[in-house]
């Protein structure tokens, strides 16, 4: 049986400002610095399945 959600809190203060200034540095991030960052991710989550085995 499902839990209930729970309601997600409002950001207010300094954590909503650190918020917007960390969502525009994203959105000033070009198609090249994005294509980059995932394949460093994905690099590293090849590197680390290779160390884990999961038994399902």
């Amino acid at each position: 049986m499902a839990r209930p959600i729970r309601e997600t809190p409002i950001l207010t203060g300094t954590d909503a400002k650190r918020f917007v200034s960390e969502m525009k540095k994203v959105e000033k991030l070009s198609k090249e610095t994005r294509s980059d960052n995932r394949k460093s991710l994905m690099n590293e989550f090849e590197k680390i399945s290779k160390k884990i085995t999961i038994c399902l």
